[in-house]
């Protein structure tokens, strides 16, 4: 699930729709999920109505209130045969698919909350067995997301370190964006 309801109020534009190397913010986390393994695919928005093909789009009508409200209606929309779902957000271009990959590698040894680290710090996305979901939605509040229940239940926490693989930077600034940008667009001369 892709959390992709809010406005970008810092940025000055809806993160969903903002473009870096020719590919919408949306379209890079469908396909972070999409190419990491996992099925089905949903994209929760709000402040812009967005289309992405291949994936299921969970409007959340509640965006105003923060990430919880599109947490929570990602989780309900999910298909009841879904026995885990991996939370990514739409502002961090620079984690890939092996990152979710690790993740759903961790559920499959027996991780029920799995979260991606960067040199030992619990960033974004996460894995939540639906056996914490109810857990999760009744901790989800403002713009804290899964955050309060994964600090409640630190011992069922697995940290899956990512830091060689991606990175949590996030897109929330202009300045964020020309930073990360230049990132993805490697050195000069690169091929």
């Amino acid at each position: 699930m892709l959390l992709a309801a809010g406005e970008g109020k810092r940025l000055g534009t809806p993160k969903a729709l903002v473009e870096l190397g020719g590919r919408r913010l949306v379209d890079r986390g469908a396909g972070l999920l999409r190419e990491g393994g996992t099925a089905p695919v949903l994209v929760v928005t709000g402040a812009v109505p967005v289309t992405v093909p291949g994936v299921t789009v969970v409007p959340n009508p509640d965006w105003r209130t923060g990430m919880g409200s599109s947490l929570a209606a990602g989780l309900r929309a999910l298909p009841g045969d879904c026995a885990a779902a991996v939370i990514a957000l739409v502002d961090q271009p620079l984690v890939g698919p092996e990152v979710v990959r690790r993740l759903l590698a961790a559920y499959r040894a027996g991780a029920e909350l799995a979260v991606a680290a960067y040199a030992g710090q619990a960033r974004n996305p996460v894995l939540l067995a639906r056996g914490h979901w109810a857990g999760v939605l009744a901790a989800a509040e403002g713009d804290a997301g899964a955050r309060p229940y994964l600090r409640a239940h630190p011992g069922l926490v697995t940290l899956v370190e990512c830091a060689d693989i991606g990175s949590p930077d996030d897109v929330d600034t202009p300045e964020d964006l020309a930073r990360v940008g230049a990132l993805l667009a490697g050195p000069a001369g690169a091929c």
